[in-house]
């Protein structure tokens, strides 16, 4: 099933679709069947959203047992400033929870797997679902735990357009409170959701490090967390597969990043299959 669902119209948002790749009951015991669900969230800097980094996630994720998810936020090119995303994702997994039945899903497994800017948002939401309503109503958005695929973490180490973009509309005065609020590796608590994390050495976009401090203020934290620093190739390779990058052997190590993350997630799901 591939169908769009208009966060606008259930949430008070700006924008925001949820774009679906599910797929019906394979036994026929449709009353009993449930599926742990992962919502993608592809980078773009906050000035778009990657094609690259959404549908061939998520039907890699739909073929190893999850019902899968897009989302597909608003940006700076539409005139929206922050906290608009994060409002929008939060908005996509308090939309899931609650339509878990129609959906098939366990309302419980909920996980997101985000990359470069969108691991930022991804990282946000992670550690600041306690905190995130809508109009007076706080949300069920807490993720069962997230992936970070090359993620913008800090403005010490991270990218300078994304920051840039993330303070698009705040007046001089709010710029810097803002940028520490989201320096998230500081963010970090006890309560935080469990990661997985994955980046290269040799990404020159935004640097390892990133990753680095944010898995070593899980580790502080005692929260768990799986952490992979793939030697070779550069930001932004998605699944890692020849359709999404240029041909170079060094992708297809890396792409055990998408196996490994669903090994992961399975540690907090009930399902056997």
């Amino acid at each position: 099933m591939n169908t769009c669902i208009d966060l606008k119209k259930h949430y008070s948002v700006a924008g925001g679709k949820l774009i679906c790749y599910t797929i019906e009951c394979p036994t026929g015991n449709e009353k009993e069947w449930r599926r742990p669900a992962v919502i993608v969230v592809p980078g773009g800097a906050y000035e778009h959203v990657s094609k690259r980094e959404g549908a061939p996630v998520a039907c890699q994720f739909l073929a190893r047992g999850f019902q899968a998810f897009v989302l597909e936020y608003l940006t700076v090119h539409d005139n929206v400033h922050y906290p608009e995303q994060l409002h929008e994702l939060a908005s996509a997994v308090d939309y899931l929870k609650t339509h878990s039945e129609e959906f098939h899903i366990n309302k419980d497994e909920i996980f997101v797997v985000g990359f470069s800017e969108g691991g930022h948002l991804t990282a946000n939401l992670a550690v600041d679902y306690l905190n995130l309503s809508n109009v007076g109503k706080k949300l069920d958005c807490k993720p069962t735990a997230v992936a970070l695929g090359y993620p913008v973490i800090s403005t010490e180490f991270g990218h300078t357009r994304s920051h840039a973009n993330l303070l698009f509309g705040f007046a001089d005065a709010e710029k810097q409170a803002l940028l520490n609020r989201l320096n998230l590796d500081k963010a970090v608590t006890k309560k935080t959701v469990p990661a997985f994390i994955w980046t290269t050495a040799e990404d020159s976009t935004v640097p390892a490090i990133n990753s680095l401090k944010f898995a070593s203020a899980l580790a502080e934290n005692g929260v768990k967390y799986e952490l992979h620093v793939y030697p070779e190739t550069d930001h932004g390779s998605s699944t890692c597969d020849f359709e999404v990058n240029c041909e170079r052997v060094a992708y297809r190590k890396n792409a055990q990043w998408l196996q490994n993350c669903a090994e992961f997630f399975r540690l907090f799901t009930v399902e056997k299959y």
